[in-house]
């Protein structure tokens, strides 16, 4: 089953405020402790153009008999929601801005979900020749030095941030002629990189489910300064209307062992790779290290392989 009859999607401005106002009414349940009424679920357009909430949200539906309200927008959107009260929790993908809102008391108990990571893909004459470069800042360095067009999402979204540190770390201030803006989602972001044949900063998630309509191929991955976290994060109900129980209900779904194993079995067949790897339990620091342990013991084998050669 790929979508549940009551998931509703809204799109920005006019849209997610008639939804906020519509579901603030009618959310029901969060007085009398009682799990149900409506769920304002916000996300990340990378989650939700992957397919997979097509799955979990129909089946935490038929479980608790909640309506899932879905706004899948850019992560820094949807944090801005948290902090106005308007959503009733978060599935995102900016763990630094997470932590802030949790540090100013507008989110409670994050716990990382799952991961996958980003990387860099381009057209396959690859103008800036960094096609297979691992490090990448490096291969940013060679895309700026080249003025070859790169197209950012330009929407404070999560791949936003992450595309920012990135040439943050590079030393580089991206701008000019070369440096494009969508101010979009991921999967319309793809598709406007694609026609335009310019680099972008993708999670392999949405690029993985979406590469069967796109020319763009893998330039740059591999580096653990890519590693992509998704948490799931309660918005504090002293904010108001909030359905509590609701969202809490949906963290401990998202949590469980058969959910987990969902998703990471979620299309892994078809690519051949788990879009998202399950996370649930573990830290972000923990996975990051043993990342770039294998990083490091690829990248010493293939300093082996050549020297053998």
């Amino acid at each position: 089953m790929r979508l549940g009859a009551r998931t509703r999607r809204f799109g920005m401005g006019a849209l997610v405020a008639t939804l906020v106002v519509l579901a603030a009414a009618a959310c029901g349940g969060d007085d009398e402790g009682e799990l149900g009424g409506n769920l304002i679920l916000a996300t990340t357009t990378s989650v939700n153009d992957s397919g997979l909430l097509e799955d979990l949200v129909p089946l935490f539906e038929d479980e608790t008999g909640v309506n899932v309200q879905l706004i899948a927008i850019g992560t820094g959107a949807a944090l801005r929601m948290a902090e106005e009260g308007n959503a009733d929790v978060l599935l995102v993908h900016a763990p630094d801005a997470e932590r802030a809102l949790v540090e100013a008391g507008d989110l409670q108990d994050r716990r990382l979900v799952a991961y996958n990571d980003f990387l860099l893909v381009g057209p396959a004459d690859d103008p800036a020749g960094v096609a297979g470069e691992r490090d990448v800042e490096t291969a940013l360095t060679a895309i700026a030095a080249a003025e070859s067009r790169f197209l950012s999402r330009g929407d404070d979204s999560g791949t936003h941030k992450k595309e920012l540190a990135l040439w943050a770390a590079a030393g580089i201030e991206p701008g000019g002629g070369w440096y494009l803006e969508s101010g979009q989602g991921m999967g319309a972001s793809l598709t406007v990189a694609d026609q335009r044949e310019a680099y972008i900063l993708t999670d392999r998630g949405a690029f993985l489910a979406l590469r069967g309509t796109l020319e763009l191929v893998a330039i740059s991955e591999g580096d653990p300064a890519l590693l992509n976290f998704y948490s799931v994060a309660l918005v504090n109900p002293a904010k108001g209307r909030i359905n509590a129980h609701a969202a809490a209900a949906w963290a401990v779904f998202l949590l469980r062992a058969d959910v987990q194993n969902a998703i990471g079995a979620f299309r892994r067949e078809e690519f051949g790779r788990s879009l998202f790897i399950p996370a649930a339990g573990q830290s972000e620091d923990a996975i990051a290290t043993v990342i770039a342990a294998e990083a490091g013991n690829s990248a010493t084998s293939d300093s082996t392989a050549n020297d053998e050669e």
